[in-house]
């Protein structure tokens, strides 16, 4: 086998000896052979199973040639829009073109269309009739039954129909892909892969599928909303791989998109092969004098010990995507690589993560679920953790303890964020000792997202005293240790559930706190999220009761300038808001006001004096924000790189 990157032109096959792929994977993303990228980690796992793949990264959508690159070939198209959904990729929530796309060379924006699966298929459709196409990676895997499209403000079809692709591989893809493969390999007809585990397809015939739930049909949903919201909770339910079901959609003409239950999750051996295949680790050099792919720099010295998530957060995409259940590599596997960074060149001493969606997972929620699957009507953290629960950190502490011991390396870092919830949970504090003692570097950015209970439970997240408990038992441990070290916290305006009422509660809480955030995230309502049908529907999927949302951009605009109320440019904004909420009594010179009256000063000093500065309150730093709210990305994912840093995910394609 040559260690060498994967072809991306005729002259590289040539080298190897190819007249023809057996698979050529078109991605949206610039072309990165590391397994942070979810075209590294399909095409090697291909290689290692003995087909030749080679790569299309950002073909020229406008031009036929561009997917011609390679020739056809002999088993199958594979297409993915990227590490990001595309129009997350592209659009801010206030739909505005964003500037930079971080992992196009040089962060040129407009490499790749909008809808780039959908828009790839088609390309490939109108040159290969007949050659099997098959999608994947984020933004097939949340669109893979009918969806709500947030850019469009429409419901739309499964993304298997739009792209007219014959199969989705959804999730992370490793089993699904193989077995595909495998099949089209035996001679079968793409059309007759019916029967794989993580996959999509579409049929005129239900005879032969067995054991199914039947979901509304297209057009029922588009005619009503809240049947939506009961076909998306049946779909949420049914993300487990051991107790999932077979789910069909009706479509017009008498289709049917069959949506087959998840992939057995990885064992830890399994886990250890995906991340030991031959990556070269970097972006291909022929992006060098482009100025080379931005998004490398947040992962090249950063390691992926787990993936899966059973924090169930209400506006993450993570149990359509990854699943509840954890599953982690073993720490020979993370020595191993930790040691390949060393050896890096430009390896500075610093270990810039060692986690995934949530670093402090390192194995199921609880015994069971590896046999037994995760329940399928409760959550393992919310609204308080299960008493099945096995809050542990020993293993992950022993993984931290062996990787700073490593020659050349001077600190490992804990940036993917952690669940405080579950950190407490665990009676043992060593943890919280060891994270403050040698894995935090004066801030530790943490998610409460909001203080209001009524939108924390929205949210899927734990009530806002867990939060305060944490604050207190992270400066008391940073007492013990002589360490001054804040808190940074994420906070989410304009959630469902969030009235003007709940956005004052949170000025009020960060003015007590002395913190003044430089950055807001507005909510994103991105494919397939229980927040997003909230959103859309007005209702909560998991009990149907009726929410409050707030999607006039003008009151999200006010939302968001309450959490940033010392902004000057914000003032007339907060002055609004607060009259709408009937809380006047937070104007005026009282220490416990937001802002001052306008008049006699000048039109400049709207904050009460005492207040501007104050820092280190309950363990956070005190720096006043100038940001006017920009919104950042939200945090589906994962790739795991995302624009807020903290919340990186790894989207397999």
């Amino acid at each position: 086998m040559i260690h060498d990157y994967l072809p991306i032109s005729r002259a590289d096959m040539n080298i190897r000896g190819w007249k023809q792929c057996d698979f050529v994977y078109v991605t949206g993303d610039a072309y990165v052979d590391h397994p942070s990228f979810g075209h590294a980690i399909i095409s090697r796992i291909l290689e290692a199973h003995g087909y030749k793949v080679g790569i299309i990264a950002q073909p020229d959508w406008r031009d036929k040639e561009s997917i011609t690159l390679l020739g056809e070939p002999r088993l199958g198209f594979l297409v993915s829009a990227g590490n990001m959904d595309s129009m997350v990729n592209h659009y801010s929530v206030s739909k505005k073109r964003r500037s930079q796309d971080a992992y196009t060379p040089g962060g040129e924006m407009g490499k790749r269309p909008d809808y780039a699966t959908v828009v790839y298929c088609n390309l490939i459709r109108s040159v290969y009739k007949k050659s099997p196409i098959i999608i994947g990676g984020i933004e097939a895997s949340l669109r893979r039954l009918a969806h709500y499209d947030y850019w469009s403000n429409k419901l739309k079809r499964s993304i298997l129909l739009d792209s007219q692709a014959d199969l989705i591989s959804y999730g992370m893809g490793e089993r699904s892909i193989v077995e595909i493969a495998e099949a089209l390999e035996s001679g079968l007809d793409v059309k007759d892969i019916t029967f794989i585990e993580g996959t999509v397809y579409k049929t005129k015939d239900l005879e032969s599928v067995y054991d199914y739930k039947l979901l509304p049909s297209y057009a029922q949903l588009t005619e009503d909303k809240k049947e939506y919201a009961k076909s998306f909770y049946v779909q949420h339910c049914n993300t487990d791989p051991f107790t999932g079901k077979r789910l069909v959609e009706p479509y017009d003409n008498g289709v049917y998109v069959v949506q087959n239950p998840p992939a057995k999750p990885l064992s830890q051996m399994e886990m250890d092969e995906v991340y030991s295949l031959p990556y070269m680790r970097n972006y291909h050099p022929s992006y060098e004098e482009l100025g080379g792919i931005p998004a490398i720099r947040e992962v090249k010295f950063s390691l992926i010990s787990n993936r899966g998530c059973f924090g169930a957060c209400s506006f993450c995409a993570l149990t359509f995507h990854q699943g509840r259940i954890i599953q982690a590599r073993s720490h020979e596997s993370l020595v191993e690589e930790a040691k390949l960074l060393t050896e890096e060149p430009d390896f500075k001493g610093y270990i810039h993560d060692v986690g995934g969606p949530t670093a402090n997972f390192r194995f199921p929620a609880c015994e069971k679920q590896m046999t037994k699957g995760a329940c399928p009507n409760r959550q393992c953290l919310f609204p308080k953790p299960c008493a099945n629960l096995n809050a542990d950190h020993t293993d992950y502490i022993e993984l931290l303890r062996k990787l700073r011991s490593l020659p050349k390396v001077k600190k490992v870092f804990i940036r993917s964020g952690i669940r405080f919830d579950y950190l407490l949970a665990d009676k043992n504090r060593k943890f919280l000792r060891e994270l403050c003692e040698h894995h935090v570097s004066g801030q530790l950015k943490v998610a409460p997202e909001h203080v209001a209970d009524a939108v924390l439970t929205r949210m899927g997240k734990p009530a806002n005293s867990v939060y305060r408990q944490f604050v207190k038992e992270y400066k008391e441990m940073n007492g013990r240790l002589g360490l001054k070290q804040y808190l940074v916290p994420y906070l989410m305006s304009s959630h469902p559930g969030s009235t003007l009422t709940e956005a004052v509660e949170l000025a009020e809480y960060l003015r007590d706190l002395g913190y003044m955030p430089e950055q807001v995230q507005d909510f994103y309502p991105t494919p397939s999220t229980i927040s997003t049908c909230m959103y859309y529907t007005g209702y909560d999927p998991r009990t149907m009761e009726p929410v409050y949302v707030p999607v006039n951009p003008h009151e999200k605009a006010m939302q968001r300038a309450l959490i940033q109320y010392r902004n000057p440019n914000n003032y007339d904004l907060v002055v609004e808001a607060l009259k709408k909420a009937g809380r006047t009594d937070l104007i005026g010179y009282d220490k416990k006001c937001l802002i001052r009256p306008r008049s006699g000063d000048g039109g400049r000093g709207y904050y009460p004096k005492k207040e501007q500065g104050a820092g280190g309150v309950s363990g956070v730093p005190g720096r006043r924000g100038t940001s006017g709210g920009k919104d950042s990305q939200s945090r589906t994912g994962k790739g795991k790189k995302t624009i807020r840093n903290v919340h990186k995910k790894v989207k397999k394609g």
